[in-house]
């Protein structure tokens, strides 16, 4: 079972690039992974002042993400696409986000995850 057969969401983006689902599915998956590694190598590294903002929006894209996962599964009563990886997700977000939290206002540290901005 792949999350664009049972969710509509992921199979109406998959869409959106190809009409396979599953490259579909793929390249916006890989759209994404790349966006985040662009983020650590250009923002964060460089100290852009755009980059905590960046960085929040992969805290917030992670938990939302990974708890969404849960949830789906809880309310199917059972595995859901994506379940196994979801606790993954949420420690990466609550790591990234604790980690901002101690950063002072204005500054960047390039501790933060490496595919994460």
């Amino acid at each position: 079972m792949k999350l664009y057969e049972v969710f509509a969401p992921a199979r109406f983006v998959s869409g959106l690039v190809s009409d396979d689902l599953s490259t579909g599915f793929l390249i916006v998956n890989a759209a994404l992974v790349a966006f985040g590694i662009w983020c650590y190598v250009s923002p964060v590294r460089s100290g852009w002042p755009s980059a905590r903002g960046l960085a929040w929006f992969w805290v917030v894209l992670e938990l939302g993400n990974g708890v969404g996962h849960l949830v789906l599964a809880a309310f199917r009563g059972g595995y859901f696409p994506g379940v196994a990886t979801a606790p993954l997700l949420i420690l990466a977000a609550i790591g990234l986000g604790v980690l901002m939290l101690r950063e002072p206002k204005g500054t960047v540290s390039t501790r933060w995850h490496p595919f994460l901005c």
